[in-house]
């Protein structure tokens, strides 16, 4: 699980700007969002322009240089933050597996070049590099006791040099080692605005609607849109390349992609997203970007309840205040966004909440603005 994140000098954060997902109350309700201690189900708040797309986009730069999957590097062509004078962008991560920590810390120019890198496993240095003093890695790692470490080109990461050329010795240091590439190797970002972007998890890009007629999931996707209110009955169209999907009005069939709406899009596009969260046992964590913009309020707290049954750790950012419920989450696990800061709303307020409080009435009365 990822338990904490730092960046600074990167995109919109100029100071070092902390995301403590491990900063919680003891509730006694919604157990479910918490795990070992660690917020499992976030969902940000914030103006709009504040950075809550940037904060998905740093904390899924790791994976440009540790995977080979999907990165949109248009994504990452403003790289450093505008007025810090520094020329690296710095990135700490925190993670618990089990009972075991890892923390990596890297600096780059960009979103390809790296300065340095740092890894340590239940507090123990096994992996760095500092190429601005010296191209020579020191690992410790067992196993790779015969690696070159003189890495000179500045677009190779040291742990993913680690990960392809060694043969690890079995042991804890180097278990934790390859649940945290595998944890990294199954973190997806999505969002359905304007440009359907996402990041990790997959490479190349899949046409929504084929993958549902070729997955034979179109009774299904069927019934997930009558349960999410869209009162439709979809139809396979056979053609000469290939079959489309349509909505069927007693016989008579017109297209998905010519008639549906962008809120109904938007949730094909969730819905193509969950069947790779039910099916692929490797996605490790899911942040979605402005996951609503097109959701009538009950079917965003549809969307959560969905995405809480995966047991996947999530983070969602949103501005529909109608979700900020202690029947839906709970009160450390909803964050407000500021510019330099973000803290979940029990940290807003001195006041003890209980779970018969109405917190989106508590949030629009101002009551977290401290």
């Amino acid at each position: 699980m990822l338990t904490k994140f730092s960046v600074s000098n990167f995109k919109s954060f100029n100071t070092e700007f902390t995301f403590d997902l491990q900063d919680t109350n003891a509730y006694a309700f919604n157990k479910e969002s918490i795990k070992n201690g660690v917020v499992n189900n976030a969902i940000v708040y914030g103006y709009n322009g504040i950075g809550k797309s940037n904060l998905g986009l740093a904390i899924f730069d790791i994976i440009s240089h540790l995977t080979d999957n999907n990165k949109n590097s248009s994504q990452y062509s403003f790289y450093l933050n505008a007025i810090n004078n520094s020329d690296t962008a710095n990135f700490k991560y925190e993670f618990l597996f089990d009972t075991n920590t890892v923390v990596y810390e890297y600096r780059k120019t960009d979103n390809k070049t790296i300065i340095s890198e740092k890894l340590l496993i239940n507090g123990k240095n096994l992996a760095f590099i500092d190429r601005d003093i010296d191209n020579t890695a020191i690992v410790k790692l067992k196993g790779t006791e015969n690696l070159k470490t003189e890495l000179i080109d500045k677009e190779l990461s040291l742990i993913k040099y680690i990960k392809n050329n060694s043969i690890l010795d079995i042991n804890t240091d180097n278990k934790v080692f390859m649940d945290f590439i595998d944890f990294v190797e199954g973190m997806l970002f999505f969002r359905s605005l304007t440009d359907n972007m996402y990041l990790g998890l997959e490479t190349g890009s899949r046409i929504i609607v084929e993958d549902i007629i070729e997955k034979k999931n179109v009774k299904d996707f069927e019934r997930f849109l009558n349960q999410a209110r869209v009162d439709c009955k979809l139809a396979v169209v056979k053609g000469v390349d290939k079959d489309t999907l349509a909505f069927d009005f007693n016989g008579k069939t017109i297209s998905f992609d010519q008639i549906a709406s962008q809120g109904t899009k938007s949730l094909a596009l969730f819905y193509f997203w969950m069947q790779r969260l039910k099916e692929e046992s490797k996605v490790s964590f899911v942040f979605v970007d402005e996951f609503d913009a097109f959701y009538h309020h009950e079917l965003s707290a549809l969307i959560v309840e969905e995405l809480k049954k995966t047991g996947i750790q999530f983070i969602l950012t949103t501005h529909n205040t109608s979700i900020i419920s202690n029947d839906i989450l709970r009160p450390d696990c909803y964050f407000l966004m500021k510019k330099e800061s973000i803290k979940s709303l029990s940290k807003y307020t001195s006041k003890e909440l209980r779970e018969a409080h109405n917190i989106e009435k508590m949030y629009k009365a101002g009551s977290f603005n401290g």
